[in-house]
């Protein structure tokens, strides 16, 4: 993956700009935040006026900012900030959509919380290259076996590492922290010869592109411990206008995510770590939405796009606006996604209250509260998997009574069974409301 690199700003500005050039603005007609690489293929002729009408544009917008020896800059355009106003609606406060109402309260909809830091761990893992498919590892994860494979454990590491993010949210971030947030995310699932928790010891590290080209040398890593403590004194600081600097929080978090890849501190597990500290940064500002929401199935979906984002920056002065275009997006698609999934899990609720309402009405047909909690989730979850043991652990219960429970949903056609050996699972069909209607 290449990008052409332009002029610096100030070579540019020998040239001088012609009056009829300022039309262009810092964001296009569609608002999107262009780079040289676009602008060159957009204007071939004259590339160059057309780049410095822009850059003009932005430097009356930017704001710069410094750790450590690291200078970047970043402008907030009419186009970002309507994103950023969209992730305010929805995620912060108690402010959202009709889908949403009532999800902060914690007698409505908790399960999501699992479910979600579930999602986010497995594809934040698959986004590291693990190979582990959806379905088993939700198993792993709702039955609580052990991880039978370094894919498996890696995914294993990010639930944890999610969950205690979240625990971490009214907690400052100091080095500790981050180390811990590292061994967490890296435990017995590590490589590039890195130790969990410690920062890297030399300066073998290498971004690269797809083509094996070495497209950034992170920082020296002599200089990773006051470094890393000014990236701590960043993320403490309160931006919140009182002292006149203000960053937004999303913008501040999108920072803080963009920084661990770009110092990437550690020999593995840096992609690991950066989104834990996005999440942490998210529900610290009061966007309690994000304990819900999953933005690694997204980033899995569009690689090039992330890794093109960081090369525009290296490319135009650390302008990390690029990046929080990118994120942004994300996130807003993210926030899409989970309104969707809330509306889908909402209607198959109401489907199931119906259905077992009329079901449970024939006498042959006699359940459990714990079996129709069971059914409940099988619904929601088409191709789950259940154990005794998992039943067990859910309900507090003998492994015996729980066997007894699935198996008398297996009798009732309500569940399939999986047999392998003398192990015996149960998975829910994909026609189970069909099922339950009769």
């Amino acid at each position: 993956m290449k990008v052409s690199k332009p002029k610096p700003f100030y070579e540019l500005m020998q040239i001088g700009i012609k009056p009829e050039y300022f039309r262009h603005k810092a964001i296009d007609e569609k608002g999107r935040y262009l780079h040289w690489d676009e602008i060159k293929r957009r204007h071939p002729k004259d590339a160059e006026d057309v780049w410095l009408a822009i850059k003009m544009s932005r430097a009356m917008q930017r704001s710069s900012l410094k750790i450590g020896n690291i200078e970047f800059s970043y402008s907030v355009p009419n186009s970002l900030q309507a994103v950023l106003h969209f992730i305010d609606k929805m995620t912060a406060g108690t402010v959202g959509t009709s889908n949403f109402e009532g999800l902060a309260q914690a007698d409505q909809s908790r399960f999501l919380l699992r479910s979600l830091v579930a999602e986010e761990a497995i594809t934040s893992a698959q986004l590291e290259g693990a190979a582990t498919t959806r379905k088993v590892a939700k198993e792993m994860l709702a039955s609580e076996r052990k991880p039978r494979t370094k894919d498996e454990m890696m995914i294993l590491n990010n639930f944890h590492l999610m969950k205690e993010a979240i625990s971490l949210k009214d907690e400052p971030l100091s080095i500790e922290v981050i180390l811990e947030l590292h061994r967490i995310a890296t435990y017995q699932a590590i490589e590039n010869n890195a130790v969990s928790g410690q920062f890297r010891q030399d300066n073998e590290t290498y971004i690269t592109d797809y083509n094996g080209e070495t497209v950034h040398q992170p920082p020296l890593y002599q200089n990773l411990p006051a470094l890393m403590q000014e990236f701590c004194d960043f993320a403490n600081t309160n931006h919140n206008g009182e002292q006149a600097i203000f960053i937004h929080p999303v913008i501040k978090a999108i920072m803080l995510h963009f920084l661990i890849g770009y110092i990437h501190p550690f020999g593995d597990g840096n992609g690991r770590t950066a989104r834990a500290l996005f999440y942490w940064f998210m529900l610290k500002s009061g966007y309690w939405l994000f304990e819900y929401i999953s933005i690694s199935r997204l980033l899995k979906q569009a690689p090039v796009k992330y890794a093109r984002s960081y090369l525009y920056i290296e490319t135009d002065e650390m302008d990390v606006t690029y990046f929080l275009y990118y994120q942004t997006e994300i996130i807003k698609r993210a926030i899409n996604d989970l309104e969707k999934y809330i509306n889908d899990k909402q209607n198959k609720f109401i489907a199931f209250s119906s259905a077992i309402a009329n079901y449970i009405v024939n006498p042959k047909h006699k359940l459990n509260d714990r079996q129709i909690r069971i059914l409940q989730q099988a619904v929601k979850e088409n191709g789950a998997i259940f154990t005794a043991k998992e039943i067990s652990n859910k309900f507090d219960i003998a492994e015996n009574t729980a066997r007894a429970d699935l198996n008398g949903l297996y009798k009732l056609k309500l569940l399939g069974q999986i047999r392998n050996g003398k192990a015996i699972s149960y998975i829910a069909p994909n026609d189970l409301l069909v099922r339950l209607r009769g």
